[in-house]
């Protein structure tokens, strides 16, 4: 499977500000050829990094076609960086990508991680009432990446999956299991490895609290 990167976006400073703290959800397209190092792209800000972040949410893309469908839904524009991404993708089918899988877009070498869970702030950037359980319900929730080999990228580089792991558990499986279908958290057993590190414990204990809970 093949797509494109439409925009590469950073938040080159913290912009969007709440009562008593700062975000770095608010992104925006920068032009030519952009480093991408193993925490996340030259220039991109994370500012909560207990949430964000990390080896294993260096870079985080949304698809244009799962935008498209949110346009239609809320009847105005989304352009790329409005859902804090770093990766605007098409033909890219993010719901579905493989927990895992390998993609090589530019120089650079990526592994999918996890899906996004949606935040308080993500419902203020928008201004969207109720948009935690309207984002929930969709499930289209992008992807995170692990940077296993960094370099650059920028808008028009070819996403290539290059390998795909054979457990066939997918991003939008994962975030179903740890949200509306949580009986489900065992089979999350065989890929807790593949997921961000910072993550693994907690998920750990609910599968054992799970797992104990039917014994």
């Amino acid at each position: 499977m093949t797509g494109r990167v439409d925009a590469v976006c950073v938040s080159g400073d913290p912009t969007f500000r709440l009562p008593s703290r700062r975000s770095g959800i608010d992104k925006r397209p920068v032009p030519g050829r952009v480093a991408v190092h193993a925490l996340g792209l030259d220039g991109d800000v994370q500012v909560e990094k207990r949430h964000h972040g990390g080896e294993g949410q260096a870079v985080y893309a949304y698809a244009q076609e799962d935008a498209d469908w949110w346009e239609r839904e809320l009847g105005r524009d989304l352009p790329a960086g409005s859902f804090g991404e770093n990766l605007r993708t098409s033909g890219v089918d993010l719901v579905n990508a493989v927990l895992g899988e390998r993609w090589q877009v530019g120089t650079v070498l990526f592994e999918v991680t996890a899906w996004r869970i949606p935040c308080a702030t993500f419902e203020r950037f928008w201004a969207v009432p109720q948009l935690i359980k309207r984002f929930t319900v969709h499930g289209a929730t992008g992807a995170y990446l692990r940077v296993l080999e960094t370099g650059t990228v920028g808008a028009g580089d070819v996403v290539v999956v290059v390998s795909r792991p054979d457990h066939g558990l997918t991003v939008g499986e994962g975030f179903r299991i740890v949200t509306t279908e949580q009986a489900r958290l065992p089979e999350l057993v065989p890929v807790l490895h593949l997921l961000p590190a910072k993550d693994q414990p907690k998920l750990a204990q609910r599968i054992a609290a799970r797992t104990g809970a039917r014994a």
